[in-house]
């Protein structure tokens, strides 16, 4: 009962923060481009994480390795990049909707790549959860007809990188330390972040004292440690407490609190919408209700 209680406070915890990321992915954006944002969020990532965690590092075994930065370029790397692509189009809120494909697309490649079965309660509870997900979607293109969903693809990727992340934390690294996890992803993918931000222009930026730029800097910082430093580790922790499916089913909660950042600052939001939300709820309890 009481790891049943803990993995709940872990997923709502994260909602809260995950759904936070959208809104200050977008605000960054008003001073930084997409490939600068994704740099620097995996920059001032791995600072945070190598410092809290580097002493974690030796407790992974060489045999480890290879499955951890696997997981850093598919779980942050590449992700980092597109979700910034796509927030050049389409709304913050949508994007979170979008995002909400990852339980699905763990469960199709649980059982046909790392052979990870699911029960049947699980996969009717991820299909109620895009049910409502679609609708959510669909309603959003009609509220934002101005909007290039086509952006929505990138989106849609790293929903498959998530999953494919999730289940080989769960097959490989089930008994690496949640924290040695997130620091050895970013001990890798720092070093090709670097690389990008060097070529991004960002330097000659800093030179020119963009207006916006300090500001984008600050949700940066905030995104970093919050949406991916403090998430990563209370991610890789979920997933080793619970299962793959019950852990990306945080990107059904996710847009709730997305959506109400989207209301606040402006974006479009209607009674279906509210009622796809609901849907989406009922979804995950019925993927994760207790045994009797």
């Amino acid at each position: 009962m009481k790891q049943i209680n803990v993995k709940w406070l872990y997923l709502i915890v994260l909602s809260l923060i995950w759904g936070t990321s959208f809104i200050l992915i977008k605000k960054s954006l008003l001073g930084l481009s997409p490939f600068q944002l994704g740099a620097l969020r995996t920059i001032i990532t791995g600072m945070f994480l190598l410092v809290a965690g580097f002493s974690t590092l030796k407790t992974i075994d060489k045999s480890q390795w290879k499955w951890v930065a696997l997981s850093g370029f598919l779980g942050s790397f590449f992700p980092a990049f597109l979700f910034a692509i796509a927030e050049t189009e389409i709304d913050s809120a949508v994007a979170s909707i979008l995002n909400s494909l990852v339980p699905l697309n763990t469960i199709l490649l649980g059982f046909a790549v790392f052979k990870i079965t699911s029960t049947k309660r699980q996969v009717l509870g991820v299909i109620i959860g895009f049910i409502g997900t679609t609708i959510l979607i669909l309603k959003g293109a009609e509220l934002n007809p101005e909007q290039n969903y086509l952006f929505a693809g990138f989106v849609i990727v790293s929903t498959i990188m998530y999953a494919a992340n999730v289940n080989i934390i769960k097959r490989y690294l089930q008994n690496v330390k949640p924290l040695a996890i997130a620091a050895g992803n970013y001990a890798i993918i720092g070093i090709p972040a670097i690389v990008v931000l060097f070529f991004s222009g960002f330097f000659k930026q800093v030179v020119l004292q963009s207006p916006m730029l300090k500001q984008s800097i600050l949700y940066v910082t905030i995104l970093s440690f919050f949406g991916t430093a403090l998430a990563k580790v209370l991610f890789n922790k979920l997933v080793q407490i619970s299962s793959p499916v019950f852990a990306s089913s945080v990107t059904y909660v996710m847009p709730i609190v997305a959506l109400t950042w989207g209301v606040l600052d402006g974006e479009g939001f209607s009674f279906l919408q509210g009622l796809a939300t609901i849907i989406i709820l009922i979804g995950v309890y019925l993927s994760h209700r207790p045994k009797k």
